[in-house]
């Protein structure tokens, strides 16, 4: 049954035995407020309110008109509430997507719940505008946006703070997770432009969570997780929120194995209602045996052989895969000076270990689907170690009849690369990708270590966002970034022992970049036709770190300037009832560049890409929500030097890409026979995509279908749900992943492989949620 309060609200549900389904109490009390809010501190909030002292009772009863509010618990994720209304934009802090000039894409927490994630990767599928390239494992990848490659640390964020993006993290642990498309150097200093990709920490709650969820994935992978929340002390002045995870068992294919633990504390010390202290920590680790692995692919390849089933054993082998440590902290304090004035400052440290003794496939010239295939402990960077700062002021003031909303402070991060100083390669043999074998080996190792760079980035930020009236405003912010780089030259020789090869590294001199003051510049220019519509044109600016040449060139081991890329982009945005409609178009170009033909590496050529994005989330009606968008993308290259690559598409950036997630509650009337019951299904296309970067090879387009079901209970006086999913239903084969061996061109520009994944089988998920 419904009803409406006495004001006309909107209506709510009753579901179970005396179970309601509700906004939570702040949000009720926010609708219903009417006197002007407080500033909101910068950083995810949603989580995070300071305890409220009880007020005061009035002297004398008046008669008035009540809003009864009926609360109750259940499980998450129950009412698919996936029209996220804010965006955190750092040093802007919390803004109303409506009203933000810039394309955003999000992913909210009840879809992360409901499609039974595990890893952030698995989230950016439902992105119309981002692409992953697999580093080996899905849960290493670095993430795309608009077809431009992002940075290991500059483009990806948690709470605010640069993270490493080519290491694991549990989903578990996050609340939701968000996109900003296009340029966004002004807000957050030197980065790629591949936009922001923005994650949340789960927070503690004002109301207890004591959730327990059991599931199994895969062909035998069993998972457990634990997510505990509170408040306690006087006035409530200490929050936590503890999340314990373990999952152990076979993955996708036979003679795999996997095995990932988690354990994240987070905490709110409030020192008074205006003052937070919040504390992070956690500790990850994910070990991977058996799983198949990529397939190199020569860059004059004339076809690409139709991806394989990933179900079959032995595209990998048993003794090789990886193991990976993630360790963060981070600590963060806000205060709210008064009601126009706050501060937020903010720190954290992250080492991010990998043990990478996996295998590679490269295809070969004979038969289709044949490949050797070898195992390495190679040189690479087996260890991240970073750090990352915050400090912003906020203020709200007048001037005249403009109203400003200011920010001034600072943001930056730093990071060490530490290298093996040997590593090996042994070769394994030929096999073929249609019908694999087992090829005997064993696991190689690594010695030595050495650091082999360090990159140093801090931010200094004004902004301002003017009101001129309630249809216009402007919004500037002006950033000078302050940009260290040291690369380590190095001398490396190789010795071959049968079918081993050793492979040795001598550190040597540094070679340093720096650059001081450089400025990236934004701004918008918004209109607002009515409360419910904006209109913007942004403009935006920013620079990225340099690389270094190979040692091919003539100028071996010499860093080249920073990029500087530039975008355009126009976009409008709708509110009507429970959704949110937006488009966008943008151009955007960062400098490319590559070995010319007498031997020296320079910046010389242009990426330039082109694109239109449309989203829609929220809820089409009471019992139907929906998560969706499209991308159209014109991505070149121009000015390479080399006829065979000039004027050609980016490898793996598809001219189409969409992705529609549906979920549907079932009209069943309370007290029925599976009351509560859901369905949702989730479509996926990407598009014909280059393969090679003299594009001779392109990967086919494909289509993927996952469908779930959602059955929310009362047991024994407490909320429980079950949900099974099965993702690509019809086991479709395709490649997932394309990139080439770099995004900057080497030895002449036409030697690079491509690497390319196929996409994963068909999978099952199965979980168990029981709220106490």
């Amino acid at each position: 049954m419904s009803r409406k309060d006495r004001k006309g609200g909107q209506p709510f549900t009753m579901a179970g035995v005396g179970l309601v389904l509700l906004s939570s109490v702040s949000q009720a009390a926010e609708s219903k407020s009417t006197t002007k809010p407080r500033p909101v501190l910068s950083g995810p909030q949603q989580h995070a309110s300071a305890p409220k002292s009880k007020p005061a009772a009035p002297a004398t009863p008046v008669p008035t008109a009540q809003h009864i509010l009926v609360t109750g618990r259940t499980v998450s994720g129950a009412t698919a509430d996936y029209n996220k209304k804010t965006a955190y934009l750092g040093p802007l802090g919390n803004r109303s997507i409506l009203d933000t000039p810039m394309s955003i894409q999000s992913v909210p927490h009840d879809v992360m719940v409901n499609q039974q994630t595990r890893n952030l990767n698995d989230l950016m599928g439902y992105m119309s505008s981002v692409q992953l390239e697999v580093r080996g494992d899905p849960n290493t990848s670095r993430p795309q946006s608009r077809g431009f490659e992002a940075d290991v640390i500059a483009n990806t964020r948690l709470d605010g703070l640069n993270i490493v993006s080519t290491t694991p993290y549990a989903a578990e642990m996050f609340e939701d997770v968000q996109v900003l498309n296009g340029v966004a150097g002004a807000l957050y200093g030197a980065q790629n432009p591949a936009g922001t990709f923005a994650f949340s920490a789960k927070r503690p709650t004002d109301t207890p969570i004591n959730r327990l969820t059991v599931g199994v994935d895969s062909i035998g992978t069993l998972m457990e997780n634990a997510d505990v929340s509170g408040r306690i002390g006087k006035n409530k002045w200490f929050g936590y929120r503890i999340n314990l995870l373990h999952g152990d068992g076979t993955t996708y294919v036979q003679n795999s194995w996997m095995r990932r633990n988690l354990v994240s504390a987070d905490f709110d010390i409030h020192f008074d209602p205006d003052t937070v202290l919040e504390l992070d920590a956690s500790h990850y680790t994910y070990v991977q045996r058996g799983t198949t692995p990529g397939f190199n692919l020569a860059y004059n390849a004339t076809s690409l052989p139709p991806a394989p089933d990933l179900s079959k054993p032995n595209l990998g082998q048993d003794y090789a895969g990886y193991n990976m440590e993630t360790n963060l902290f981070m600590a963060k304090i806000k205060h709210t000076i008064n009601r126009d004035w706050s501060f937020t400052l903010g720190g954290n440290y992250e080492d991010s270990i990998r043990q990478v003794f996996s295998n590679t496939n490269t295809l070969t010239t004979g038969p289709v689907g044949e490949y050797t295939q070898t195992i390495a402990a190679a040189v690479t960077a087996n260890d991240f170690r970073s750090g990352a700062n915050l400090a912003y002021v906020n203020g709200h003031f007048h001037t005249g009849f403009i109203t400003h909303d200011i920010v001034a402070g600072t943001n930056g991060y730093m990071m060490g690369n530490y290298n093996p100083t040997q590593g090996e390669t042994i070769a394994l043999g030929k096999s073929n990708m249609y019908s694999p074998s087992v090829l005997s080996g064993s696991q190689p190792y690594y010695h030595g270590r050495y650091e082999s760079a360090y990159i140093r980035n801090q931010a200094m930020i004004l902004g301002d966002t003017l009101h001129l009236d309630r249809h216009w405003s402007i919004v500037g912010t002006l950033t000078w970034n302050w940009l260290s780089q040291d690369n380590r030259s190095t001398k490396s020789r190789t010795v071959k022992d049968g079918n081993t090869t050793y492979s040795y590294t001598t550190p040597l001199g540094w070679t340093s970049k720096h650059i001081d003051g450089a400025f990236s510049p934004m701004a918008s220019l918004v209109y607002k036709p009515a409360e419910n519509q904006t209109a913007y044109f942004t403009y935006g600016r920013a620079i990225q770190a340099g690389v270094q040449a190979p040692a091919s060139a003539a100028n071996a081991n010499q860093m080249t300037q920073p990029f500087r890329s530039e975008e355009y982009e126009v976009g409008y945005k709708i509110s009507y009832q429970k959704m949110l409609f937006s488009v966008a178009g943008f151009r955007m170009n960062r400098p490319y560049a590559y070995q010319d033909a007498n031997g020296y590496f320079g910046t010389f050529g242009m990426q330039t890409n082109y694109g239109v994005e449309v989203q829609a989330q929220g809820r089409i009606t009471p019992d139907l929500s929906v998560l969706a968008g499209m991308t159209w993308l014109d991505a070149e290259l121009g000015g390479t030097g080399n006829a065979a690559t000039n004027n050609k598409e980016v490898v793996g950036a598809p001219p189409v890409q969409a992705n529609i997630l549906l979920d549907y509650r079932l009209p069943i009337p309370h007290g029925a026979f599976a009351s509560g019951l859901a369905v949702n299904a989730n479509v996926h296309y990407t598009g014909r995509r280059a393969a090679t970067i003299t594009n001779s090879a392109y990967a086919d387009a494909y289509a993927t279908l996952d469908l779930g079901i959602r059955y929310p209970f009362f047991a024994a006086h407490h909320p429980w749900a079950a949900r099974f999913g099965v993702t690509n239903v019809a086991n479709t084969q395709y490649w997932s992943s394309l990139y080439p061996a770099s995004n900057n061109g080497s030895l002449n520009n036409d030697t690079g492989a491509s690497s390319i994944y196929a996409g994963l089988p068909r999978m099952f998920h199965f979980t168990l949620e029981a709220d106490f």
